[in-house]
């Protein structure tokens, strides 16, 4: 009878522990990208994505994301393009929750670029680099050129993605020929 009850509260516990839960799908939209840096909004938060020239691994890609609270996103593209007008003499420090990101700007081929520095978790010893760009680049990521900028305020939609039907392996053949039987 005890070998009864431990097999029992064996296959509960282990029925109890290995159920499926199915998470919330958050949709992530795409602003603007240009070849390795790219801005996402998903719900409230803006995320820039970049390949970090950096490092030696060319598949690094680095991230830094945060809330558009008082238009920080557009404050951030004014912030950018005036750059580009009267380039800094020096860098812009930009303090965010986890990191801090520096704006270089550089003359490279006679026209004017700047490079996303981040200063990984506040620490001076983890940086990684974008690589540089140009005024239609960043246009072209902070969704200038497809209107996309004008989700910068709009509020994050939580309707759940619709899932499509497969019909193909329930689909009956279309031709009337009933009882036929195909060559192969």
């Amino acid at each position: 009878m005890r070998k009864i009850i431990l097999l029992i509260t064996c296959m509960f516990s282990i029925s109890v522990f290995s159920q499926i839960k199915v998470l919330k799908n958050e949709s992530l939209v795409e602003i603007g990208k240009d070849n390795s840096v790219g801005l996402y909004k998903k719900e409230d938060k803006f995320t820039i994505n970049y390949q970090d020239l950096n490092t030696s691994n060319l598949n690094t890609i680095r991230s830094f994301s945060f809330q558009n609270l008082n238009g920080d996103v557009t404050g951030l593209y004014k912030l950018i393009m005036d750059g580009f007008i009267s380039a800094p003499s020096e860098n812009i420090l930009l303090e965010l929750p986890n990191d801090i990101i520096e704006l270089h700007y550089e003359r490279n081929y006679g026209q004017q670029t700047v490079q996303f520095i981040q200063i990984i978790n506040k620490n001076r010893k983890y940086i990684g680099k974008s690589q540089f760009l140009t005024q239609k680049q960043v246009e072209k990521i902070f969704g200038r050129n497809n209107g996309k900028y004008a989700l910068y305020d709009q509020p994050a939609n939580h309707t759940p993605a619709k899932s499509a039907s497969n019909t193909a392996s329930t689909a009956t053949p279309a031709s009337g020929s009933k009882g036929k039987k195909s060559r192969k």
